[in-house]
């Protein structure tokens, strides 16, 4: 039986976040961090299967949902999103570690945890779905399938154009879009037009200083890669020669768009628990070797 999902407020700087808790209280921790231009609510299939077994956490990344927004653009920086987990995981986690599960922007924002050695106790594994990190992606030569997927991002810096685009019926038409190019079926989300409009934010604050300066970013915390083949906004590539930054990693392709975290829940939910189980009881991924790169068809 499923326990009923909680309300929790934490403040983060200068902004209250709302995060929603599941799961039996003394269950192992996973914390869900949700992408563009999504909220928490992207998150209720794959709760349904891992919440009589984990501890599920996911929140609203400030500006969408519920959570607050900053005042200046500012507040949207990597290192700020960075800090919002580490205050969601301690109100609560408490001081136990827990898994990272994370989509689109959500893996995005979540690598500048990942790879910061004050997080290298607290994340037990770390699972990635279309968001690679940004330093890593200027570090690599340029891909031209990616640059050419990529054409929303030039989009997003545009001065008024998005907003007007938003607010003329683009959130409105938000589910309609991701199902006729996904196939996917989404609920509409009453924070879509916020969700989109703040969101902006995120890309604005972010890709040219990292474009400009790119750091090392290196982590030891175990990675999953769950790559959808299928993916109209984040090329395999993208996931792709990475050994200079990670320790022990695995990569499987499935078959699915990018929305797998709605459309593939459950397979999702069981490549986690096979992943998490094995970096919970420090199995190494593979025997005599510190990476693996699997590419698993379904």
């Amino acid at each position: 039986m499923r326990s009923a999902c909680e309300t929790v407020y934490v403040q983060s700087g200068d902004v209250r976040l709302a995060a929603y808790v599941s799961g039996p209280a003394n269950a192992p921790c996973i914390v869900l961090v949700h992408g563009y231009p999504d909220s928490a609510r992207v998150w209720d299939a794959l709760r349904a299967e891992l919440d009589t077994r984990f501890r599920v956490i996911a929140y609203d990344v400030r500006g969408m949902g519920a959570s607050e927004a900053p005042c200046e653009r500012s507040g949207y920086a990597l290192a700020q999103l960075a800090r919002d987990l580490a205050a969601v995981a301690d109100a609560t986690c408490g001081t136990r570690p827990f898994h990272l599960l994370a989509h689109d922007w959500g893996s995005i924002q979540s690598w500048e945890a990942v790879t910061d050695p004050a997080f290298a106790s607290r994340i037990i594994s770390y699972t990635s779905i279309s968001g690679p990190c940004l330093d890593h992606v200027f570090r690599k030569p340029r891909n031209v399938s990616q640059l050419l997927k990529s054409w929303y991002i030039a989009f997003f810096h545009l001065p008024l154009v998005p907003e007007l685009v938003w607010r003329g019926g683009g959130a409105k038409l938000w589910p309609w879009w991701v199902r006729k190019t996904e196939r996917v079926r989404v609920e509409r989300d009453p924070f879509q037009l916020r969700n989109s409009l703040n969101g902006l934010h995120l890309y604005r604050a972010n890709f040219r200083a990292c474009a400009r300066k790119p750091r090392e970013r290196s982590t030891r915390v175990p990675v999953q890669f769950i790559v959808p083949r299928f993916d109209r906004y984040v090329t395999p590539a993208m996931s792709e020669d990475l050994d200079r930054w990670l320790g022990a990693y695995e990569r499987e392709i499935i078959a699915a768009p990018h929305w797998a975290v709605v459309s593939e829940a459950p397979q999702i939910a069981a490549r986690f628990m096979h992943f998490a189980a094995r970096c919970a009881s420090a199995q190494p991924l593979h025997p005599n070797e510190s990476s693996l790169h699997t590419e698993v068809n379904p």
